[in-house]
């Protein structure tokens, strides 16, 4: 069985940071494997953040975050980290990590292209 559990969410203050870390179990890590961040705040559509190709480590992030959030895979290779540095208020959302497979899933971080996702961990960044 596949679990994905995130952690590290928060407050911080506008121009603060988090890190938040992503722990997988059960997933199995093969050359095609693809994690990604997703967050959704209130009222709004889930987006795809961040996303990390594991084979050749390439990362890709949303316009909005790019600069200022870093995607890492953790040491151990169970998981991922996102370093989200400068925050701003409306990064304000419930960030969820996601596992798939296939360097498009990276690509394009659109939901239907993954297939196991955590509970979910909710980021407060105030003014």
């Amino acid at each position: 069985q596949v679990q994905l559990a995130e952690s590290g969410g928060g407050s911080a203050q506008a121009g603060g940071s988090l890190r938040l870390f992503c722990e997988t179990s059960g997933y199995s890590y093969s050359s095609a494997s693809c994690l990604a961040w997703f967050r959704q705040a209130p009222g709004k559509e889930r987006e795809g953040v961040a996303s990390i190709y594991i084979s050749r480590g390439t990362t890709e992030y949303a316009d909005s975050v790019k600069g200022r959030f870093t995607v890492s895979r953790d040491n151990a290779e169970n998981g991922m980290y996102l370093q989200m540095n400068s925050l701003k208020p409306e990064d304000t959302a419930t960030y969820y990590c996601a596992a798939g497979y296939g360097l498009y899933a990276c690509v394009r971080r659109t939901l239907s292209d993954f297939d196991y996702w955590g509970q979910g961990t909710q980021v407060s960044v105030s003014s």
